[in-house]
This record gives C-alpha cells, sequence and structure tokens, in this order.
C-alpha cells in the first residue's frame, strides 16, 4: 500500500492539493475535496454556505498525513542513498590531504565505481555515514560504536610558514597563541583546519585566498601563513619562507577512516591495504 499525502494542502481549506494513494489507486485531491472522503468512508469536512472546514476527523487526517510525508522522504533519501552506493564511493572528509591519496587508492581499488568526495564537518560526516549517505569518512578521531568500521589512517602536523624577517622565524617551535593578533594568510577549503585556527587565534586576522592566489601571494608576501607536514613533502617547502613546528595538541592530528559494512560496500581491500583489518577493527558487537 502506498499513500502520499501534502499535509500543508490539507490543512488548508478544502483540503485542496492533496494526494493520497490507498491500494495502488492514486486520487487527486486537487480536484474534488469528496475523493479522500471516499478513499477514508468518513466525513472530513463541516460543510456551511459558503464556508468548508476540517472536522475532528480532518485534523486527525492532517496528523497521520505528516506522519506519512515524513515517513515517504525519509524512505526516498534512504533508497537513493542505497542506488548511490551501489556505483559511487562518497568519501566525506574532515581536511583536504587525506583526500590527495585516498580517492586515487580507491580508484585503483575499485576500477567498476565513481569515487566522489568532499569535506564536511566532523558531526556532519559521521550522521551521514550512519544515514549511508557516505560510505567511507575521513575524521580526525577514532570513533567506537557498533556497526563501524574505524582504522588509523595516518598522520598531520600543522606548521607556521614565516618569513625570514619575522621576528619569531628564529624559534624552534611555537605555540599558536604567539600569532594571534597578526594578519595571516589563509587557504580556502580547508576543512577542520580553518575552524581550529579561528578558535585558537581569535584576534587574527585571516585573508582568504584560493590555492591559485594563495601560492603567488606566498612569493612575494611578508604576511605568516600555514602549512603542514603533508603539503611539504607534497609540494616542497616555498621559497623565502621558514616552516615552524606548532606545539599545541589540537595542530598535531592522527587521521581515522570509517566505514559501515553492514551498509553493502565492500571495503575490505582498501582497510587491507591501510593496515586496518577491517573485521578486527569494525566495532560491531
Amino acid at each position: 500500500m502506498h499513500f502520499e499525502v501534502s499535509q500543508q494542502h490539507f490543512r488548508n481549506a478544502g483540503g485542496y492539493g492533496v494526494v493520497v494513494a490507498l491500494a495502488g489507486v492514486q486520487h487527486a485531491l486537487s480536484r474534488s475535496m469528496q475523493r479522500p472522503e471516499t478513499a477514508l468512508q468518513v466525513s472530513l469536512f463541516d460543510r456551511q454556505k459558503n464556508k468548508i472546514e476540517l472536522n475532528d476527523n480532518g485534523r486527525m487526517a492532517v496528523e497521520y498525513a505528516g506522519r506519512i510525508v515524513g515517513e515517504a522522504r525519509d524512505m526516498a533519501a534512504r533508497i537513493q542513498a542505497f542506488d548511490r552506493s551501489r556505483r559511487t564511493i562518497l568519501v566525506g572528509s574532515c581536511a583536504p590531504a587525506p583526500l590527495w591519496e585516498i580517492s586515487q587508492v580507491l580508484a585503483d581499488l575499485y576500477p567498476d565505481r565513481t569515487i566522489a568526495s568532499e569535506m564536511r564537518e566532523n558531526q556532519v560526516l559521521l550522521e551521514g555515514l550512519r544515514d549511508g549517505v557516505y560510505q567511507l569518512i575521513i575524521l580526525p578521531h577514532p570513533v567506537e560504536e557498533a556497526g563501524i568500521t574505524c582504522a588509523k589512517y595516518g598522520e598531520e602536523h600543522l606548521f607556521f610558514s614565516l618569513p625570514p624577517a619575522h621576528p619569531l622565524s628564529g624559534s624552534k617551535a611555537l605555540y599558536m597563541k604567539a600569532l594571534n593578533g597578526e594578519t595571516m594568510l589563509l587557504r580556502n577549503r580547508l576543512g577542520f583546519w580553518r575552524e581550529m585556527a579561528v578558535r585558537k587565534m581569535p584576534d587574527t586576522r585571516f585573508l582568504e585566498q584560493e590555492d591559485v592566489a594563495f601560492n603567488e601571494l606566498m612569493q612575494f608576501s611578508a604576511l605568516p601563513s600555514f602549512t603542514t607536514d603533508v603539503a611539504l613533502r607534497r609540494e616542497g617547502s616555498p621559497k623565502n619562507r621558514i616552516n615552524i613546528p606548532i606545539l599545541d595538541e589540537e595542530a598535531n592530528v592522527t587521521y581515522y577512516c570509517l566505514s559501515r559494512p553492514a551498509a553493502g560496500t565492500d571495503l575490505r581491500s582498501f582497510f587491507r591495504g591501510i593496515g586496518g583489518d577491517s573485521d578486527a577493527s569494525s566495532n560491531g558487537k
């Protein structure tokens, strides 16, 4: 039995626009206010001259309609997510660096799948994994939860990138508060790194730039910026820059890959490749 009900239209005078499908027969209520009553075999409206309004039966129908609409939307979202999971591996990451390698690894391991990726907030990623939106997520912390496989992926450490003339360029290591209040260059699309930097350096003015503009400014600007050990290995150290490790605990991150085996996407080959036994690391109890 299939139901499709527009609750708001049903509530409006006369219930115009409501659609009910019972036993596979769809009734378009926008054409007749009598059809839902015929389908349900009860009176839903009090009719007076030049006036019509819902009665108690109608108000109960509206309440049920709301529930049905919510369940129908949830069903559609889950079926669509399941269909995507059969054809696409959607990877959600808290930061850009893990995606540099993981996307290619997945493409090599699963050539029959489309690999897509995006960056989102940690909680959004975890909820998306639970709901089947993502087949794989990367977080900066482990998660112990029944049904979720969690394995360590790698580390990333944040550095200040300072011009040689900066007063602190001779430091061996620094806390983030040491540069709080200065103006700094910042790449955009940094994931959780951006939120962390703003939180730890609330008085700093960040000038966010696209990658191309950022790289050009780095060559000629005297403003400090950030880099990481992963970025330095991948891109090399910019000219005329001194990279100083940051000591704050939040600036030194371990990444974890998470998936839900019960969701239907078999990523055991991937987890074995990163050194995680998917059976042993699963928290399904």
